[in-house]
């Protein structure tokens, strides 16, 4: 096709073909720049330098094999390898890290013990008590201000009748060293605190004592109805009335 030919193409024919020109122009010329020798291809820009490795001679070869500087650094920064612990050694050390428990040696038939001033280990001594029941019973005589009676250890949480009955034997009672409370002092928080009297009872005790100002004896409890006979011979051996 002659260049004159050009100017019998349509409008649009024309401008087909420059476009079509323009891009064979384009790819030639990123042909000839990927060709070129001052070009650096992309899997050549990837490829590290080869590392020369110093030739070694016999004799070192022999004797001493070829270690590379990381593996070098690897094992010196490597701590030194523990000795293996045995099974019977860790077994000993396990067993000498356990809480051991002492034994206790249990009192001898025919022994007894005073219930008021038995403390924790004297009561562990007694056969079918160990350190629960002797907290116990320690807690619940702090509680009453002391035992008047034997027969209030079965008032102690945990001791059934089975129990008590094999328990009793073993224990006296000496009443001297309970601690009273003093009914005309006392407010009535700290009376409503013993086991042996609620809330409605110290109110009460408080309220006859404000109308009375001195409370002479137990025979003026009478009056209450908050308290029964029964009230009476648990609670009397507790209360102070000078």
């Amino acid at each position: 096709m002659a260049w004159r030919d050009f100017f019998y193409f349509s409008k649009g024919e024309r401008k087909a073909l420059i476009l079509l020109l323009s891009l064979i122009t384009i790819a030639g010329v990123i042909l000839f720049l990927t060709n070129s020798p001052f070009s650096e291809s992309p899997e050549t820009a990837l490829v590290a330098p080869q590392q020369t490795i110093p030739e070694v001679s016999a004799t070192e070869s022999d004797s001493q094999p070829i270690t590379n500087s990381s593996s070098s650094v690897r094992t010196s920064s490597t701590r030194p390898a523990q000795p293996r612990e045995s099974t019977s050694a860790r077994i000993s050390r396990l067993t000498s890290s356990q809480p051991t428990f002492e034994r206790v040696e249990k009192f001898e038939s025919g022994t007894i013990v005073e219930l008021n001033t038995a403390d924790t280990t004297t009561l562990k001594k007694v056969p079918g008590i160990g350190s629960a029941f002797a907290n116990r019973i320690v807690r619940y005589r702090d509680l009453l201000g002391g035992f008047y009676t034997v027969q209030q250890l079965a008032e102690v949480y945990g001791i059934d009748e089975e129990r008590y009955a094999a328990l009793a034997p073993w224990f006296t009672v000496d009443d001297s060293f309970i601690q009273k409370l003093p009914v005309n002092s006392l407010p009535q928080d700290s009376l409503s605190r013993h086991p042996y009297i609620n809330f409605r009872q110290a109110r009460a005790i408080v309220q006859l004592r404000r109308q009375k100002r001195q409370l002479s004896g137990w025979e003026n409890l009478t009056l209450l109805d908050e308290f029964t006979e029964d009230d009476k011979s648990r609670v009397l051996p507790y209360l102070s009335f000078e």
